[in-house]
């Protein structure tokens, strides 16, 4: 049995490089020192890789405040786009309003968090590289070839991955390596990109990672894993021809997706299964405390009576929640017209009418909005009947719904959450599943006009979905479930319509949203007719305008500033 990597956050002092391009960071008083001589060796070398992978949860510091760098990137990827709300109230972290208006400033804070974060752990795995050829090539005990090899492509991919997280929002970074000295860390330039960089590490990552996971931790990354994220970074780079085979040699490794359970990609009783190709481990420490859980997501905990009641953040929209309808073939409404008389649950009501609300159970959904999305009336995981509003911290800002993917089973919190804290608990978040894969499979095949393929993909993911048991009120199904099957793709600009809408449907909330509509370059079409929509319920969202600016967030100006003229202003 494959051993789950747990990460315990300790102190590491960054040995020859330091990948931070911050003046605080580096000026730090060290509480404790470890010289040059005691790291290297094996085991310090493994000891900084392991600090490296520690990096992934976004925690430098301490629970609180790592929301911008959740690896499920809730904030940017969900909020900043079409699927949810930053919920809670308008007041609170008003900076996370500016993400969701699409007015952000260089000197919101979410920017800092996710730069330090991302450039600590990509320092973590430049150390781990630079003692590694230390060890190598000194006098002492060194690693086996196979080993070194292995915790060279360890390093690299997560360096690849920090990167990548970065790349993606900022586009304009600094790019810093083992062998950049500290000083020219400080003042090194953003100018050119670093996905060539990117690339390099996730192939070296493809050809030096086993077919196993290293060390036999499931948590670390093995070749199909590489294989997986190497896919993507091509993608992104409009280079699907190439993305195509790596994506078909994932799909291939694994069960077919029809013959896998979509909630068990988020239940700690099943996470790491045979969906899971790349995920952030999460785990509560011997201690009780939270320093290595999904401190990022913590915000999204519930309000008022629910089991989990701090603090109501990340609230589904009725653009995402309506976007699960289905018509009278099972399908989606690729046209948007889901939004023609939209479902809004007990929104708007008021007095006897809105205490006496009754769900409506003829609706047709996709049968997955019930296990993304909680609604009133309809039984949330163990947790009861979701109530409405006393579920929800301000309904009249952000909505009646909550999320479903990041909250575990009540019947859990005594193992796998804080005690007195439930919203921080020891769930894993998945970077790339089985699911991603093939619908980015689906893109490449549809791009190469190869329509029948594209049209496989897709249905295959349909199939799996209608396998869902629908969620029961008093006995009956809580909607009029449905998933049909496309029976053509008839043009190649339909089948991309269709991809990206199934897309949306199963990765709902799940981080990748913007960064898609993004790549697509429809962020702007579909974040300004979402606007219209859901401004037209909720008058904090209509009028929001995104221009070709907002494709990328700007630097912060805490890093312009220290970097003495280094980085330049996107």
């Amino acid at each position: 049995m494959k051993r789950k990597l747990v990460i315990y956050i300790a102190a590491f002092v960054a040995v020859g490089t330091f990948g931070s391009c911050s003046r605080s960071f580096l000026e730090k008083t060290p509480q404790g020192q470890l010289v040059t001589d005691q790291m290297q060796t094996v085991e310090g070398c493994e000891a900084t890789l392991i600090g490296a992978y520690g990096l992934l949860n976004g925690n430098l510091d301490g629970t609180w405040g790592n929301y911008a760098s959740a690896p499920s990137q809730w904030l940017f990827g969900e909020v900043g786009a079409d699927n949810a709300h930053k919920g809670s109230v308008n007041s609170d972290q008003p900076n996370m309003n500016q993400i969701e208006l699409h007015q952000v400033t260089s000197t919101n804070d979410n920017l800092e968090v996710m730069w330090t974060r991302c450039y600590e752990g990509i320092a973590r795995c430049n150390t781990t590289l630079f003692l590694l050829n230390a060890v190598q090539n000194g006098s002492g005990a060194k690693f086996t070839a196979e080993r070194a090899k292995e915790v060279e492509a360890e390093a690299r991919f997560l360096r690849g991955h920090y990167y990548f997280f970065l790349r993606r929002l900022f586009k304009n970074v600094p790019y810093i390596d083992e062998n950049t000295s500290t000083t020219e860390a400080i003042t090194k330039s953003n100018e050119g990109d670093v996905y060539p960089m990117i690339e390099a590490d996730f192939k070296f990552a493809v050809d030096n990672l086993p077919a196993t996971h290293p060390q036999g931790d499931i948590g670390r990354p093995d070749n199909i894993a590489a294989k997986a994220y190497l896919g993507k970074v091509l993608l992104y780079l409009n280079r699907q021809s190439e993305a195509l085979p790596l994506f078909n040699d994932v799909i291939a490794s694994r069960p077919s997706i029809e013959t896998l359970d979509f909630d068990d990609n988020f239940k700690i009783a099943t996470e790491n299964g045979p969906e899971s190709i790349f995920a952030v481990q999460h785990t509560i420490n011997p201690d009780g405390s939270g320093d290595n859980a999904n401190v990022g997501d913590m915000l999204a905990g519930f309000y008022g009576s629910a089991p989990v009641n701090c603090c109501g953040f990340f609230q589904p929209t009725f653009d995402l929640v309506n976007s699960f309808r289905v018509d009278a073939n099972g399908l989606p409404f690729l046209d948007n017209s889901y939004r023609t008389n939209p479902y809004k649950s007990d929104f708007g009501l008021t007095g006897t009418a809105k205490e006496n609300y009754a769900l409506n159970q003829t609706i047709a959904f996709d049968p997955r909005l019930d296990y993304t999305v909680g609604r009133r009336g309809v039984p949330y995981k163990d947790w009861g009947v979701m109530p409405g509003d006393a579920w929800i911290r301000d309904p009249s800002y952000a909505g009646p719904f909550v999320a479903g993917k990041h909250t575990i089973f009540e019947t859990e919190f005594a193992a796998n959450s804080v005690s007195g804290a439930n919203y921080v608990t020891g769930l894993n978040v998945n970077i790339i599943r089985l699911a991603d894969v093939y619908l980015m499979a689906a893109e490449c095949a549809a791009d190469a006009n190869d329509l029948d393929e594209a049209k496989r993909l897709v249905n295959l993911i349909r199939e799996r979905a209608s396998h869902l048991p629908g969620v029961s009120v008093n006995g009956s199904p809580a909607a009029a479930y449905n998933v049909g099957q496309y029976t053509d793709f008839p043009t190649k600009e339909y089948a991309m319509n269709a991809i990206h809408f199934e897309r949306r449907l199963e990765l709902a909330l799940e981080g990748h949203r913007y960064f898609d509509l993004v790549r697509w370059g429809i962020a702007k079409q579909v974040i300004e007719s979402y606007s219209a929509f859901e401004g037209s319920i909720l008058s904090s969202f209509l009028g929001i305008t995104f221009d070709a600016s907002d494709e990328v967030m700007p630097i912060p100006q805490t890093q312009i500033d220290r970097s003495g003229g280094g980085l330049k202003q996107n």
